[in-house]
């Protein structure tokens, strides 16, 4: 009996467990439609953005010289930050952002950590618990972001972060995260942020595409370059969130299946349990007739 009671409280302790995992499996489901929905929305916006600061940068004299956020520099640290969650319940999904950070150290930027030239921001509680883990010390954190996420928040560290490279303290500002691609697939990403890449203009018949731009290249520029590096960094952060929603997903549908199966295994064992006990007190009661009629 007392082996019986066991597995009837394993029982229940799992049917909790599991209901438990099937409502947050539904939360991130619903919450996933919108993040999935926002990456959407941003992405053709930073893209274009990016794309006319681009032919922008590649159209004005001595962009490199004028612009900081374009200057390519040897003096300064290397800057990586890494973003994920505050949560765990995700699978690997803060793991492989600590794992990716953690190869960039010992492969791109290996000659520069052993100068003590590469320096740690998080962005997420559970990447800083992994890069502590191993062995990697941060500057500081902007793990509040994901208490009151909001889009002037993310500006804010944007700009702190670009000040810190304009003013020489970084010669790079790499950022790490979750690409969100669909519901079931996130790719661990690692960015240059800063300085700002700039690539070939599109030709058209093997013409340099040019606009005519008020007041001038140059101010336009200008203008736009703030937002472009705000909203770039707002776009890799919801990309994370959405990609945070699809792995917890997974996760808790798997949790719930692993659940159910072992539910399956133990109400077997139940049973078989509690026929050996039914089978042992029906051949006490046997015996006990049998003892009295001799």
């Amino acid at each position: 009996m007392a082996n019986l009671k066991g597995i009837r409280l394993r029982i229940n302790s799992v049917r909790t467990t599991r209901q438990v995992t099937s409502a947050m499996k539904m939360v991130s489901a619903a919450k996933l439609n919108k993040a999935q929905s926002d990456v959407e929305h941003v992405r053709p916006f930073v893209g274009k953005l990016l794309e006319i600061v681009n032919f922008l940068g590649n159209s004005v004299d001595g962009v490199r010289n004028d612009f900081a956020n374009f200057r390519v520099s040897q003096k300064g640290k290397i800057l990586i930050v890494p973003i994920a969650s505050n949560k765990g319940l995700a699978g690997a999904f803060s793991s492989n952002v600590a794992k990716e950070v953690d190869r960039l150290v010992k492969t791109d930027f290996a000659d520069a950590y052993a100068r003590g030239e590469v320096e740690f921001i998080a962005i997420g509680k559970q990447v800083a618990k992994g890069l502590t883990a191993r062995g990697l010390s941060l500057k500081k954190d902007f793990n509040a972001l994901f208490d009151a996420l909001s889009l002037q928040a993310v500006y804010d560290i944007a700009d702190e972060l670009n000040k810190a490279f304009v003013s020489g303290e970084y010669r790079e500002i790499h950022l790490v995260y979750n690409e969100f691609v669909n519901k079931s697939v996130q790719r661990v990403t690692a960015k240059q942020y800063l300085p700002i890449t700039l690539t070939a203009t599109e030709t058209t018949n093997n013409q340099l595409l040019d606009f005519i731009v008020e007041p001038n290249k140059a101010e336009v520029l200008q203008d736009l370059l703030p937002q472009a590096i705000r909203t770039t960094l707002y776009a890799v952060i919801l990309d994370s969130i959405a990609s945070e929603h699809s792995a917890r997903m997974t996760s808790m549908s798997k949790a719930t299946d692993n659940a159910t199966e072992l539910l399956k295994d133990l109400q077997l064992q139940y049973n078989k349990a509690r026929q050996g006990a039914i089978t042992n007190e029906l051949i006490e009661i046997v015996s006990g007739a049998e003892a009295l009629n001799n």
